[in-house]
């Protein structure tokens, strides 16, 4: 490989993470199913729709099952948020895509974590691209 083209390819990866943005914090504490996150604490069922304000959160449609990961502890005056994915047939494109959304807009429908692990968030919690 010759060095003009690993230096572009270089050039290329650190042009993509810099468009990335960490935008302000919507708690400073979450409960997860494991230290990393990524088991779905429970199912919930969206019982309005809910358009994204900004890239932090994802769309819902009422109806849609949602796989909650994660609940913000929230802090004093702010509201519940929770990040999930949404599932359904008709809204495949949106499927995979996790984000936050207010608790408000869903009802949990089944609880698979029993133990959870509460931790801090960080910057990357909520960081867009």
């Amino acid at each position: 490989m010759s060095y003009p083209l690993v230096i572009l390819l270089c050039v290329g990866l650190l042009h993509q993470t810099a468009r990335a943005v960490v935008m302000d914090k919507l708690a400073d504490n979450k409960i997860c199913g494991d230290a990393e996150c990524s088991y779905v604490l429970s199912m919930a069922t969206a019982l309005d729709d809910f358009i994204a304000p900004d890239c932090r959160f994802i769309n819902i449609r009422k109806g849609q099952m949602v796989y909650v990961y994660s609940k913000l502890v929230p802090a004093e005056g702010t509201g519940v948020f929770w990040s999930g994915s949404v599932y359904s047939e008709r809204y495949v494109d949106q499927m995979g895509i996790i984000g936050y959304f207010p608790a408000t807009v869903v009802k949990e429908t089944h609880k698979f974590a029993v133990e959870t692990v509460k931790m801090q968030t960080t910057d990357m919690d909520f960081y867009c691209d």
